[in-house]
This record gives C-alpha cells, sequence and structure tokens, in this order.
C-alpha cells in the first residue's frame, strides 16, 4: 500500500512467500557515505547471510525490516525515524535495514522492487505482513507500529529484543526454588483444600495488583476450567454439542472437557472452527474461550502457536 493505514487494518500473517532459506553479500557500513545512521540497540543491519537467522527471530519479537536503497534519500530519512521509534518501543520489534540493491533476493523474497524503495515490512513468525512505502509523519508510523505488536501478540509472538542467553560453556547451575508470592501460595493451598472459589479469589487479586503476572493468568485460567467442567460429563456433553452444532455453550464445554481430558489438539480446532462459522456474540465468545484455553496449556506449549494462526486466519 502506499502510506500506512489509520484505522485498524487487516493484519493477517497468513504466508504468501517463504522467506526461509537466502544466503549472501552484505549492506555498506552504517554511518559511510551512503549509508544510514549508525545502528542502536534495537536496530540491525542485516545482509542475505543473515537473513535466515532475523526470519526465525520473528517467532520470539516481532521484526520490522526496512529495505533501503543508497540512492535513496528518502530511504535514510526514513530509517532516523524509525531508528528513533525502535528505541521508543524499548524493544517490542527489532528493526531490521536491508540494502535492497545489495541483497536483490531479500527484496524479491519481500515482492519489492528496488525502484520503489524505501518499503517497510513486517515479520511475525516467520511470515510477511506489508505495511508501507515511503516516508510518512512519525506519529502516523507510530500508530502502524502499535498495530504490529498487537498482530504479534494474537500469533503468540511477545517476546523483546535484548534478551542475552549465557555465555559461559559450563552448564548452569539448578537455581533453587524460590518461594511462591504470597498470593499464589493462598491459592495453591485453596487449590489443594478443594476451594476453588477461594483459589480463583487469590489469583484475581494477584492479577488486580500486577495485571502483568502471566503466572496468575495462567493460574485463574485452570482454576476457572475446573469450575466449568466440575460435575460435567463428556458423553452427554459431546451428545448435546453433536445434536447441534450451533449451540455455543454445548461447543464451549466439550472444548473445556477435550482440554482436561488432554484432547488438545481437538479442543482448539473446534473452537477455531466455531470462530469460523459464527458471528457477534457467539463468534467472541468462542475467541475468548480459546485465548483462555492458551492460557492453560500455556504459551510455551507447541500446539498454541498453530492454533494462534489458526485464529488470526479465521479473525481476519
Amino acid at each position: 500500500m502506499s502510506q500506512p493505514p489509520v484505522n485498524q487494518p487487516r493484519l493477517d500473517v497468513r504466508g504468501a512467500v517463504d522467506l526461509a532459506a537466502l544466503t549472501r553479500p552484505a549492506t555498506p557500513p552504517p554511518g559511510s557515505p551512503g549509508g544510514l545512521p549508525v545502528a542502536g540497540t534495537y536496530v540491525a543491519d542485516v545482509d542475505e547471510a543473515g537473513f535466515g537467522s532475523l526470519v526465525e527471530s520473528s517467532t520470539e519479537h516481532p521484526v520490522v525490516v526496512l529495505l533501503w536503497a543508497s540512492w535513496s534519500e528518502v530511504s535514510i530519512a526514513l530509517a532516523r525515524d524509525l531508528g528513533i521509534l525502535a528505541d521508543d518501543f524499548a524493544g517490542s520489534f527489532l528493526l531490521a535495514r536491508i540494502d535492497a540493491e545489495a541483497n536483490p533476493q531479500v527484496a524479491a523474497a519481500f515482492q519489492v522492487s528496488v525502484q520503489s524503495v524505501p518499503a517497510v515490512v513486517a515479520v511475525i513468525a516467520g511470515q510477511p505482513l506489508p505495511l508501507f512505502q515511503g516516508q510518512h509523519p512519525l506519529e502516523q508510523v507510530r500508530g502502524v507500529l502499535d498495530q504490529v505488536i498487537a498482530a504479534a501478540a494474537a500469533n503468540g509472538v511477545t517476546g523483546t529484543v535484548g534478551a542475552s542467553a549465557p555465555t559461559s560453556e559450563e552448564p548452569p547451575t539448578e537455581p533453587e526454588e524460590p518461594p511462591l508470592p504470597p498470593l499464589h501460595q493462598a491459592a495453591f493451598d485453596a487449590i489443594e483444600r478443594d476451594d476453588l472459589a477461594a483459589a480463583a479469589d487469590a489469583y484475581a487479586q494477584a492479577l488486580r495488583e500486577n495485571p502483568r503476572d502471566g503466572m496468575a493468568r495462567a493460574g485463574l485460567a485452570q482454576v476457572n476450567l475446573l469450575v466449568r467442567t466440575s460435575g460435567a460429563d463428556l458423553s452427554a456433553a459431546r451428545a448435546a454439542a453433536a445434536a447441534d452444532p450451533r449451540d455455543i455453550d454445548a461447543q464451549l464445554l466439550v472444548a473445556d472437557l477435550e482440554v482436561l481430558g488432554g484432547n488438545v489438539d481437538d479442543a482448539f480446532t473446534r473452537l477455531v472452527d466455531l470462530v469460523r462459522v459464527t458471528a457477534g456474540d457467539a463468534r467472541e465468545a468462542a475467541r475468548v474461550r480459546l485465548i483462555d484455553l492458551f492460557e492453560v496449556v500455556g504459551s510455551d506449549d507447541p500446539r498454541v502457536g498453530p492454533a494462534r494462526r489458526a485464529l488470526a486466519s479465521a479473525l481476519y
């Protein structure tokens, strides 16, 4: 497109291009004549040899790719603006600057011609998402980047740039297990005595005190699952769901029971299909339940990533 979208875009990361297997040249050094500003903490200059690793990193954090050329003054100005925004976002995405002339295979993979630079493309979970071409006001570009980060989160890509791995060759020693925070311990104790309401209250209070408490969010999701399925019979639930495929409550209950019984893929598929064939409140209920079950299973579970991508495809 010719300019960044102002309203909510169709942020669909379904893959049009395989980005995986590109190799070779290098961009001019930053700061040299015709080159870009010196890269910062959240900015990397990438060539074809490093492109595969760049795409792999997009499964951990969003990548925003600037395709530029040394003859384009607009490219240099846009690189400066994007560098400012990369610092402002403090690692929420990596800005990757790629010389389209020196790396024609990368430009071709993004379906960008050298004559159309500068062009900006996001990569989320290995898939490209074209954003805009040319230079635009800083705040407008900031809005586009907000949308990129939201799309990444919807696809389970929530990491940040800059976490460094241990450099020691010796295996790290097992850290001593820290004590649980008081509210987490209270929830754990309540579960032990089968007081699910008290456990839910403790986790909910922990989230009120710290909305970013991922352990509390997962714990609350797991407790709520136990509450929803208490006393439910899987055979009866399956029969009710089969009798009326549009009975939202029946479908949600079966999905809950499937996760509880270890049939996670079946539950995820059921809810994604429900999102596809419903609308309005019913569709939202299916989406919310699926996100809740992602929390129950855990974002690091290998089944969650594909299900997130399937959900994004069903929504957009």
